[in-house]
């Protein structure tokens, strides 16, 4: 990936978050900071008795409330995650939603599996309930671009209204590829993110025919995710939306805004190697684009938000990587993995991550692996965060994912100067 030529610069302005802890984005950071987990024993609402398993769920999330009835009623969970996440950002942001509408505007979405929730309802109205039609909303709902093009539609956003699906990449890429709509000169200001809502019975039994989701009980749930633990059992699944706003470094200074951080690097690499094993030569590329592309030395990163899913081969594959491309440096690299607290949101993994970076580089505050009492003889070499770290002189942090297909994406985020 050869380096942009551009010199316009990319602002994060603005930041939202739908999570499983509920409350603002701050009261979200500050549960992470204190290695809180939102794992829970989860048992599906129409099928409770077929399926029970570990997973994170928003269950104080209120579509109706969120976002009245009307646009609740016509959009699946995944796009209403989407939706509330993209109006927190932008809100925090702090533009105004009357009169928002730009043609330099637009919106860059991830998001891996979609409406399947409609899919799912569609297939018990007819093969459980016995109706002999589909509601006329199914297609519209379902579709893998309708949280991106409710955004645009409820923003007045007329710049390009893009979505990428890439499987646990999404989101990531979705950022990425915001943030050359910007230097390209083609937008001004993008609100890149992704959403998810994958906790349906057919994608949860999917990911558990694989053999990589971690076993928990009613009381042992919680800390079921243990990502680079010696005994860690697998992946949780988890819903939620997270949204940036990413805007043109002189267009944000010029209207007064708060800037988080500088959106400084992206890098995308295919492992070309495997459909589901992970590539430590990919993930090495993946890393060397973004430092490139950000103008940075392995010793000015500071922080590594990893793409952890505390999987037997995903984990070693992931910290190989980092030593590979860090070096030295690597033994005095924080990393942590936040997947131990929130769950693998799939396709809206790499936004909200990204987010959680980007709050830690601007606070100095960084994240813990939550549960993790003994580190995997194949997951040492860095330095693992095991409880929240205050105050870290943080000059730059990195975000990655890590998909099934080989897709690897990685943002670089500088400190805001």
């Amino acid at each position: 990936m050869s380096k942009p030529t551009s010199s316009r610069r990319v602002a994060v302005t603005g930041l939202g978050v739908v999570s499983p802890f509920g409350g603002s984005l701050q009261d979200f950071f500050d549960r992470l900071m204190q290695g809180e987990s939102a794992v829970r024993l989860y048992r599906h609402p129409t099928s409770p008795s077929l399926l029970e398993q570990v997973a994170v769920h928003c269950s104080a999330f209120d579509p109706v409330e969120a976002l009245g009835r009307p646009l609740a009623g016509m959009t699946d969970r995944y796009a209403q995650l989407g939706l509330a996440a993209a109006f927190a950002a932008w809100d925090d942001a702090g533009l105004a939603r009357t009169g928002a509408g730009s043609e330099r505007y637009g919106v860059s979405w991830g998001t891996g599996v979609g409406g399947t929730l409609t899919f799912e309802q569609g297939y018990t109205d007819f093969y459980v309930q016995g109706k002999d039609r589909a509601s006329p909303l199914s297609v519209v709902m379902a579709m893998n671009n309708a949280a991106a093009s409710h955004i645009a539609i409820q923003l007045g956003l007329g710049a390009a209204c893009l979505t990428y699906s890439v499987a646990c990449s999404s989101s990531s890429v979705s950022i990425g590829e915001a943030l050359r709509r910007i230097q390209s000169g083609e937008s001004d200001l993008v609100v890149a993110g992704g959403s998810e809502a994958p906790l349906s019975f057919s994608v949860m039994r999917a990911w558990e025919a694989m053999r990589v989701v971690a076993p928990g009980t009613e009381e042992t749930a919680y800390r079921a995710c243990r990502p680079f633990q010696a005994k860690r059992a697998g992946l949780v699944l988890g819903e939620g939306g997270a949204a940036l706003i990413l805007e043109e470094w002189d267009h944000a200074v010029a209207r007064g805004a708060r800037i988080y951080a500088e959106l400084a690097g992206y890098g995308q690499s295919c492992d070309h190697s495997h459909l589901v094993r992970p590539s430590v030569a990919g993930q090495a590329r993946a890393l060397s684009f973004a430092l490139d592309e950000a103008g940075l030395a392995p010793a000015d990163v500071g922080y590594v938000n990893a793409h952890g899913t505390a999987t037997r081969e995903g984990d070693p594959a992931e910290i190989e990587a980092l030593r590979v491309m860090f070096g030295e440096h690597a033994s005095q690299l924080a990393v942590s993995a936040t997947k131990s607290m929130h769950g693998h949101t799939l396709g809206a993994a790499g936004a909200l991550e990204a987010l959680i970076t980007v709050k830690a580089l601007h606070s100095g505050n960084i994240p813990p692996t939550a549960h993790l009492d003994e580190v995997a003889q194949d997951c040492e070499g860095v330095a693992h965060v095991r409880s929240g770290l205050y105050g870290q002189p943080l000059r730059a942090a990195l975000s990655s994912s890590f998909a099934f297909g080989g897709s690897n994406a990685v943002l670089a985020f500088k400190a805001a100067h």
